[in-house]
């Protein structure tokens, strides 16, 4: 595929929603870049969002089970449609999450990571982007969801979770320091993206045209 597909991961309250706003943003000239996120990225998606976090409880296998289902429709649908016409694809979240939070935190195991490839194909992202933070120190201007408040007693096993992962793939990790002032971490996020970018043979971040949704659900 010809395009570029980056994703951001991290705990709650790292900043992730404001580093791809910002990443999308610097990407301004010929370029499509599309801005997604997962659960939520597709019509589909955002009533999966909705039944997910923000209804009753939903039995651990069953919820990774229709994070797996929003994720294969999304991949299908949305994002691989978009690299194959050649975009950027600038995603919030994706099966490493999945790993952390139903394999780890739910204590659902390795079946996680399986059950999410077999959905998506074997699509990986080009590069992620690992915002790590020490737990407590995250900002979230809005109300905890059901996930969030479920998970919330195991914040140090999730960022450590998420820190073995970019051991375990160095060459599809970048690790950033998110306590850094927005701005620091919006420049080593760039400086990543475009060494990621260059392996690719592709232009650097400095042109794109801005693909962003409105995603109801918040």
């Amino acid at each position: 595929m010809s395009g570029f597909f980056v994703v951001f991961e991290g705990g709650d309250g790292v900043g992730k929603t404001t580093q791809i706003d910002r990443l999308a943003q610097a990407m301004r000239g010929d370029r499509e870049v599309v801005v997604t996120r997962e659960p939520g990225g597709t019509p589909l998606g955002q009533q999966l969002r909705q039944a997910i976090m923000h209804g009753d409880h939903v039995a651990p296998r069953a919820e990774a089970l229709l994070y797996a289902a929003d994720r294969a429709h999304h991949i299908a649908t949305k994002v691989r449609p978009a690299l194959e016409r050649g975009a950027v694809v600038v995603q919030d979240r994706y099966i490493d999450s999945s790993i952390v939070y139903q394999g780890g935190a739910r204590g659902l195991g390795e079946e996680v990571e399986r059950i999410s490839t077999w959905g998506t194909e074997g699509l990986l992202p080009d590069l992620t982007v690992l915002l790590d933070m020490e737990p407590g120190e995250g900002r979230l201007d809005r109300e905890l969801d059901r996930v969030e408040r479920e998970t919330g007693e195991y914040k140090a096993l999730i960022r450590q979770a998420f820190l073995d992962l970019a051991r375990r793939e160095p060459e599809r990790y970048v690790v950033i320091d998110a306590a850094q002032s927005i701005d620091a971490v919006a420049g080593h996020v760039r400086e990543a993206v475009n060494v990621a970018l260059g392996a690719k043979g592709l232009p650097g971040v400095a042109g794109g045209n801005l693909a962003v949704e409105p995603w109801g659900t918040p």
